[in-house]
């Protein structure tokens, strides 16, 4: 449990030492829990991890499936109302905020994937077979149905809702309040109603050490998808005939030729 003290301490400047963790930390009290009816469970101890759970509940008001998967350094700050089903996966260092509810997988994935470095702050929803990467921000109230893909450094500001079935790519940000029903391609920022490009995601890759000559790239390649008018086959034939091929390039085209509801619209001016 060293990892989840750690974390705790590191995240919550509240916390000022490791008896008052284990006092007054309901979130850490309920890992401590689970990762005992975990151990049993995947002993296949009938029962007792189960009734163990449900006492986790009763005491803590978090609610975790002894069959969930949570890696190490996990913290679920100001923990409660927090559900997380049977065949959710959880990366190190996920942070998970009040009345986070994460669902079990179906027949589809068969699991639900959180990845590491996360942090999904308050009474945000991920659905079934939804499969997040890792350093993923969601601000409150951020809803995800099911079967949504979700790349590495990818933020969503406030109350964003994701249509089911639908794919973020990496390094983009949403804008709060966003309904996404298309999917969106990496590197860029989203907003507006209907979902439209509103340039690229700059600030974050810069942050992220994206060089300069990368972040042109990047721009020049959605100026051509988004800005010039041409229908998304013209624009990717221009854009492998005229761009210098990277994986950045790559990563853009591939996206757009294997979306299965297709991308969002292009910028628009009111």
């Amino acid at each position: 449990f060293k990892s989840d003290i750690e974390i705790i301490r590191e995240r919550d400047p509240a916390a000022r030492g490791i008896i008052e963790i284990f006092l007054c930390y309901p979130g850490f009290q309920s890992i401590v829990i689970h990762r005992f009816t975990h151990k049993l469970w995947q002993l296949k101890i009938p029962l007792i991890p189960r009734l163990l759970s449900h006492l986790n509940r009763q005491v803590t008001g978090i609610e975790i499936h002894p069959g969930a998967k949570i890696g190490d350094g996990f913290f679920m700050d100001h923990a409660m109302g927090i559900v997380i089903g049977e065949t959710a996966e959880i990366g190190d260092n996920t942070v998970i905020r009040e009345c986070v509810t994460i669902n079990r997988g179906t027949n589809h994935r068969n699991k639900t994937i959180i990845g590491k470095n996360c942090l999904i702050m308050a009474y945000s929803h991920i659905a079934h077979d939804c499969l997040l990467g890792d350093f993923c921000i969601f601000s409150n109230n951020s809803t995800l149905a099911g079967h949504v893909t979700v790349g590495d450094h990818v933020t969503l500001a406030g109350m964003v809702a994701v249509h089911q079935f639908c794919h973020i790519g990496r390094h983009s940000f949403v804008a709060g309040g966003s309904l996404v029903r298309k999917d969106i391609p990496p590197y860029v920022k989203a907003a507006r109603e209907p979902l439209s490009y509103v340039g690229i995601n700059s600030v974050g890759l810069r942050r992220r050490g994206f060089k300069a000559s990368t972040i042109s790239s990047i721009q020049n390649i959605y100026r051509i998808l988004f800005q010039k008018k041409h229908n998304n086959t013209q624009a990717i034939s221009i854009i492998e005939a005229e761009v210098e091929a990277t994986k950045e390039r790559d990563e853009i085209l591939s996206f757009i030729q294997n979306s299965q509801r297709g991308i969002m619209k292009g910028y628009f001016q009111n």
